[in-house]
């Protein structure tokens, strides 16, 4: 449900409010990721009677619109990445590279590194994975989160003086992009739709 004018939104906290008080089977609830103000009535005559109720006795006109499902994007298998980020300009560059596993998990999202030898050094971990929590939100296949994946740290390399958290951080961002990117080419995707 949406407030047809910005009158009408200023009056329609209050009125649902009120609405939930006079009848405890109407229930109100605002869904942050989709940013609707969700109506949960018994059935459609329900619905109907709280909207005329609202227009005739508050004064807000609202328009019904369909609820929109908050899908999320996880990965089916496992899937090995390279990610590379190299940039040299005049001074000083930027070189981040790292090789990472994502799989499928029970939780959320899994951080793990399995880095041996020092191939990638320990105090850049946290930019890997503060890139690849950056990609979460966004999504990967269709801007919707991502759920579900481990992410496993297992080779890259580095470089003296052109390594940086930046650079990492980006290598890590353009890792779990290629895992979508690939699909595409070779028709298959690691990645699924959730509802």
């Amino acid at each position: 449900m949406a407030p047809k004018s910005k009158n009408d939104e200023d009056k329609l906290g209050d009125a649902l409010l009120k609405l939930t008080d006079e009848d405890p089977t109407v229930k109100v609830q605002k869904n942050t990721e989709t940013k609707q103000t969700l109506l949960i009535t018994m059935g459609e005559a329900q619905t109907q009677i709280m909207v005329d109720r609202l227009k005739k006795k508050y004064g807000v006109d609202v328009t019904l619109e369909e609820a929109k499902v908050p899908y999320r994007e996880t990965i089916r298998k496992k899937v090995e990445v390279e990610g590379k980020h190299k940039k040299q300009s005049g001074g000083r560059g930027q070189f981040g590279h790292v090789w990472i596993r994502f799989e499928p998990s029970e939780e959320h999202f899994v951080f793990a590194e399995e880095v041996f030898g020092g191939a990638v050094p320990r105090n850049f971990f946290p930019a890997v994975e503060k890139g690849l929590r950056e990609v979460l939100d966004e999504g990967v296949l269709a801007g919707f989160p991502v759920t579900g994946l481990k992410a496993t740290l297992y080779d890259g390399s580095y470089h003296p003086v052109d390594s940086s958290e930046m650079a990492f951080k980006i290598a890590s961002h353009l890792a779990l992009k290629r895992v979508a990117i690939r699909p595409v080419r070779y028709c298959w995707s690691p990645f699924k739709m959730l509802r």
